[in-house]
């Protein structure tokens, strides 16, 4: 059994004909150690997903198992990085890795974690910012600290929700690299699960990549391995041979998950004529 199997996940929201049906029969298994990226089209039921396997919202059927244990709410070893930073405004940096580090650890002393916060700012470059609140920091150094933050409890599972989506490409490739670094770096080993609508950041962080078909009742398609040696920079996976047909791969199962409820709707018989029509047409979109 993999370190993290998930098996018949559903989940809906609301009842009855108003009932917003987002996943179908999803089914996950990720090694210990590994890192795999979930890539899909926006709003096909990704988020919703990781908010599953991380225990921040219970789904209506199916299983998560970590470890061999069923899943019961958020585990203590796992840290979860937004795309939106949630951090505290009202605290300096420092404070907000250190109440990350207080809530896994109590036991450790304010000061060691005071250190400890520090030394991880310090891995993400912020160890001239230390003290400034969230407000005062941009986009970029706050996602800095979400990441120092996450790694700073140690964790044994990381949960990664489009962590550089709202960033410009200078500062995501940035942090892209630190990310990728920091978990080849650690001295215990990191099962990370990662959502992203980014293939080349699913191809330059990644051990597999799994495609997510589109919503309503999304699921997940046939993983594409990513047999690449890591650290990996952007401008190797332009020119390597490898990177260029696990894009192809990628692209291909995304393109077909596309394509199959429009060749499915094209089967659907014809609609009986309305016999005191006036020529109006109906077009759904998809």
């Amino acid at each position: 059994m993999a370190f993290i199997e998930v098996s018949g996940l559903s989940k809906s929201y609301g009842s009855g004909a108003s009932a917003r049906h987002v996943l179908s029969g999803v089914a996950l298994s990720v090694e210990r150690g590994e890192f795999v990226s979930v890539v899909g089209s926006m709003g096909c039921g990704k988020s919703t997903l990781l908010n599953i396997v991380a225990g921040l919202v219970d789904a209506d059927a199916g299983q998560v198992t970590i470890g061999g244990e069923a899943l019961q709410g958020v585990r203590k070893d796992a840290a979860i990085v937004f795309q939106n930073y949630s951090l505290l405004p009202w605290f300096s940096a420092l404070e907000n890795v250190r109440l990350a580090i207080g809530a896994a650890a109590p036991q450790w002393p304010r000061p060691y974690q005071r250190d400890q916060a520090r030394r991880y700012l310090e891995m993400v470059g912020l160890g001239n910012a230390v003290h400034r609140r969230p407000g005062q920091l941009s986009g970029g150094m706050r996602q800095r600290v979400a990441i120092a933050r996450a790694f700073a409890i140690r964790p044994e599972i990381l949960f990664l929700d489009e962590p550089f989506g709202a960033l410009d490409a200078l500062t995501r490739g940035s942090l892209q690299q630190e990310l990728a670094l920091m978990c080849s770096a650690t001295d215990r080993q990191v099962t990370t699960i990662m959502i992203t609508n980014n293939v080349e950041e699913a191809i330059l962080l990644s051990d597999r990549i799994i495609p997510m078909t589109r919503g309503p009742r999304a699921t997940l398609g046939t993983p594409v391995p990513v047999p690449l040696p890591k650290p990996r920079s952007v401008s190797q996976l332009l020119h390597d041979e490898d990177a260029g047909r696990v894009r192809a791969m990628v692209v291909e199962r995304l393109t077909d998950s596309v394509r199959r409820p429009l060749r499915a709707a094209r089967r659907l018989p014809p609609l009986p004529a309305e016999p005191q029509s006036v020529g109006l047409v109906s077009v759904e979109s998809e």
